[in-house]
């Protein structure tokens, strides 16, 4: 495979961390398997320092590991360290890479004095990485600051396409609350159901640009989707973790108000299912969006932890992931996006997708039901907190003729509210006090 380099927007954020720090704090790098952590780190390591170390934690040698158990001597760390490394190290301007450091909870825990020591600045990547088996036995240093990274978001695709004028357009146009007209339209929702299929993992998106074949991407996809089966394996002996994951599509498709695991694993204790979720969560392959029982700007004050959905990380994973038993040219949704017709029925799909665009915008995920009084709920997919105002947002894969569960929403809880919003696939426009917002703009909200 060809071999792409991504610009991603957290090497901001990094050098924004190195600007501020000065070696007092480490930065981690938390993100799924596969999401471009590695490739990041190497990069800002090569560029914005004199020289670096790379520790590779899921290959390290015995010498390797071994350097971290002993660090009474740190003059005599460093001359072990620059042998075994064959570097030289430049006070302030070499940076020591940790990656995989979950592999290797010692060096994790060596954080805490080489950050007192203050000659090197220090990166960690890792997944899983707060697992309590991982950590049990060491004490986690205060004094790391931490980097979620995401998937490639929606801007940062259209760069790897070489676009680099689209999202400032929709920025504008979002700003002054304005469309572009529905031929328009029609071609930015083309160009972003094809980020809808191919997603943002690193990988698929390196395929994509090297072989403009979805059968392609769909094969690397399924690789990254059997290397979470495998970890959720590993870290799961019951295999409950790995089963929940699986039935993410099934269970958006039910429309159920909640994600329901009972009917995917045996009855689970409360406790043991919470734990479960917690361990997914701390995966980060996958998104959860837990109701609140009392929706305000303090959302955590009246969060049911017992009632929540789970969105994949990545939507292009979850297109394979929703078709997991049947092969590529069996997978209708590919062909329905491509085509422009995904039905009402597959519009959880479009659901995942602004539940991504959303926590890669920085957000955290709540939504709320209430009853309609005729046996069945109203629904708002996902509430944002917004200054003093909530913002309530209902999804849609099609038409916007209704969104009785926003309207509804609004009037019982006129006194929070502030923008509304109804994402679909039409071009921008008002209904009423309703903001009908194109899905290419749901990471702008």
């Amino acid at each position: 495979m060809t071999k792409f380099i991504f610009r991603r927007k957290a090497y901001q954020k990094m050098l924004q961390w190195k600007q501020e720090s000065h070696g007092e704090t480490a930065l981690l790098i938390e993100g799924a398997r596969r999401v471009g952590k590695s490739t990041l780190v190497r990069q800002f390591a090569q560029n914005e320092y004199k020289s670096f170390a790379l520790f590779d934690f899921s290959k390290a040698s015995k010498e390797e590991k071994a350097l971290f158990e002993d660090l009474s001597d740190m003059d005599f760390f460093f001359t072990r360290l620059r042998l075994l490394k064959n570097i030289t190290l430049y006070e302030r301007e070499t940076v020591i890479v940790f990656d995989e450091v979950q592999k290797y909870p010692i060096a994790r825990q060596a954080i805490k004095a080489l950050v007192e020591d203050g000659r090197y600045d220090y990166i960690e990547t890792g997944s899983l990485i707060s697992i309590h088996k991982n950590v049990e036995n060491i004490i986690i240093p205060s004094e790391e600051e931490v980097l979620d990274l995401h998937p490639l978001d929606y801007e940062e695709f259209l760069w790897a396409l070489g676009d680099t004028a689209t999202m400032d357009l929709l920025r504008e146009a979002f700003q002054k609350k304005r469309g572009f007209g529905d031929a328009v339209n029609r071609k930015l929702m083309r160009d972003f159901r094809l980020y809808m299929l191919v997603g943002g993992m690193p990988q698929a998106v390196s395929k994509y640009l090297e072989t403009k074949d979805l059968a392609a991407v769909d094969k690397v996809k399924r690789s990254i989707i059997r290397l979470y089966r495998n970890d959720f394996q590993k870290i799961d002996k019951t295999g409950k973790a790995m089963s929940l994951f699986m039935a993410i599509p099934s269970q958006l498709a039910n429309n159920a108000n909640r994600f329901q695991p009972t009917t995917v694993i045996d009855k689970t204790r409360a406790e043991q299912l919470d734990n479960l979720v917690f361990l997914m969560q701390d995966s980060k392959t996958v998104n959860v969006c837990y109701h609140a029982n009392d929706p305000n700007v303090g959302f955590d004050l009246t969060t049911d932890r017992s009632a929540y959905k789970m969105f994949t990380v990545d939507t292009g994973l979850f297109v394979t992931l929703a078709f997991w038993d049947k092969n590529f040219t069996e997978n209708i949704i590919y062909q329905k996006l491509l085509n422009d017709s995904l039905s009402a029925n597959l519009g959880y799909v479009y659901e995942n997708m602004v539940a991504q665009m959303l926590v890669a915008a920085g957000n955290r995920l709540f939504y709320y039901t209430f009853p309609d009084g005729n046996k069945h709920n109203y629904e708002v997919d996902f509430l944002l907190s917004h200054t003093t105002k909530i913002c309530p947002i209902e999804v849609k894969s099609e038409g916007y003729n209704t969104h009785r569960s926003l309207d509804e929403f609004c009037k019982k809880f006129s006194s929070r509210v502030g923008n509304r919003y109804l994402v679909y696939t039409k071009d921008f426009r008002k209904d009423g006090e309703t903001l009908l917002v194109p899905v290419y703009m749901a990471g702008l909200l």
